[in-house]
C-alpha cells in the first residue's frame, strides 16, 4: 500500500516542501501523482524554478492559465513564481521533478545578466522539454543525472550536480527563451494570488463573491472572469473545491465526525457538503473516512 502523502502549501498558495538537499538549494526527487492526498498536485508556487521528467504515465500541467500535457519519457521547466498544478491523465502517472534556487544555477556574478532577466520574463512561464529535440533530451538527461547523483552521493557529488545545472541553463536559454516583460502580466498574476491567498486564509468563514473580488481590487465581474480565464473555473467553485481538499485531511482524523469536519471547513449544510465531496471525489464523506483507515491500517500492517 503506497503512503498517501500530504502536499502542504501556506496561505498564499507558496509550496512548503524543503527544495533542497543538505549542502545545497536543490531537491530532486520521484513523485507519483496518485500519492498525493487530493490525487494530484494542487495549485501552488514556489520561488525555485522546477522541471520535471515524466517516467511513466502521463500528466496534464497547467501553468498559469496555460495547460500542458506531458507524456512519458518528455518534461517541462516551470519558471519561479509560476502559479502551477499537475493531474494524472494515465492513473499511474510517476515523475522525476527537480526544484533548484535561481541562485544556484550558475556564480552569483551571473545572475544579473543571464539568470533575472529570464525568471521575470512573463513570455515564458514554462518551456517545454521534448525528448525528441537535441535540446531538450540534453536537459532531461541531466535531470536524471542529477537525480542519480542525490540518490547514490558519489565523491565530489556536489560539484557534479553544480556542472549539470550550469549545462541546463545554457541550452534553455540558448534554445527556449524568448525574453518579453508585460507589466498587465505581472499585475494580473499578482492579483490571482491576493484573491487565492484570501480564500486561503478565510474558507472556513462565511465567503461570499464580494469578498473575493475586493481581495483582488476587483469588481464581482471582473473577478469571475480572472478565475474563468486562468484557473478555468468560478470563484464559488474554486471556494468549494478548497474547502473539500481541507476536509481531505481532517477525516483522516480517527474520531473526525462528517458534520463536525463540513462545518469547520466552511459548509453550512452537511447535506450539500456530502453531494459536493461526491461530486469532487467519486466517493462520500463517510466512505472516503472508512476506506482512509482501512488503507492506513493495512500500510501499518505491511509496515511492521
Amino acid at each position: 500500500m503506497l503512503q498517501i502523502i500530504d502536499f502542504k502549501v501556506n496561505q498564499n498558495l507558496k509550496e512548503l516542501t524543503n527544495h533542497r538537499t543538505v549542502v545545497m538549494p536543490v531537491a530532486c526527487y520521484e513523485t507519483r501523482i496518485s500519492q498525493n492526498i487530493n490525487r494530484k498536485i494542487p495549485l501552488h508556487w514556489h520561488e525555485e524554478i522546477q522541471m520535471v521528467l515524466v517516467i511513466k504515465g502521463e500528466a496534464m500541467f497547467q501553468i498559469n492559465e496555460e495547460k500542458m500535457m506531458v507524456s512519458e519519457g518528455n518534461g517541462i521547466f516551470i519558471n519561479s513564481g509560476c502559479l502551477h498544478l499537475a493531474e494524472d491523465v494515465s492513473g499511474d502517472c510517476t515523475y522525476i521533478c527537480l526544484n533548484v534556487s535561481p541562485h544556484f544555477m550558475l556564480p552569483q556574478e551571473l545572475f544579473t545578466t543571464y539568470i533575472y532577466p529570464y525568471i521575470q520574463a512573463t513570455s515564458r512561464p514554462y518551456i517545454s522539454l521534448n525528448a525528441f529535440d537535441n535540446w531538450g533530451k540534453n536537459i532531461l538527461d541531466s535531470l536524471l543525472k542529477i537525480h542519480g547523483l542525490i540518490t547514490h552521493k558519489s565523491p565530489f557529488y556536489e560539484v557534479d550536480i553544480s556542472r549539470q545545472l550550469t549545462f541546463i541553463w545554457q541550452q534553455l536559454i540558448m534554445n527556449g527563451f524568448q525574453l518579453e516583460y508585460n507589466q498587465t502580466e505581472v499585475e494580473k498574476n499578482k492579483r490571482m494570488k491576493e484573491m487565492l491567498n484570501w480564500i486561503h486564509l478565510h474558507y472556513a468563514e462565511k465567503i461570499t463573491l464580494n469578498d473575493i473580488a475586493r481581495a483582488g481590487k476587483l469588481s464581482n465581474s471582473e473577478c469571475c472572469r480572472y478565475f474563468k480565464r486562468i484557473l478555468k473555473t468560478t470563484p464559488v467553485s474554486y471556494l468549494v473545491h478548497y474547502r473539500i481538499q481541507k476536509s481531505l485531511i481532517m477525516l483522516q482524523e480517527p474520531e473526525a465526525n462528517v458534520t463536525e469536519v463540513a462545518f469547520k471547513v466552511g459548509f453550512n449544510s452537511t447535506s450539500y457538503f456530502i453531494d459536493k465531496f461526491r461530486q469532487t471525489m467519486n466517493i462520500t464523506p463517510l466512505a472516503y473516512k472508512k476506506e482512509n483507515q482501512k488503507n492506513r491500517l493495512t500500510f501499518d500492517l505491511k509496515g511492521n
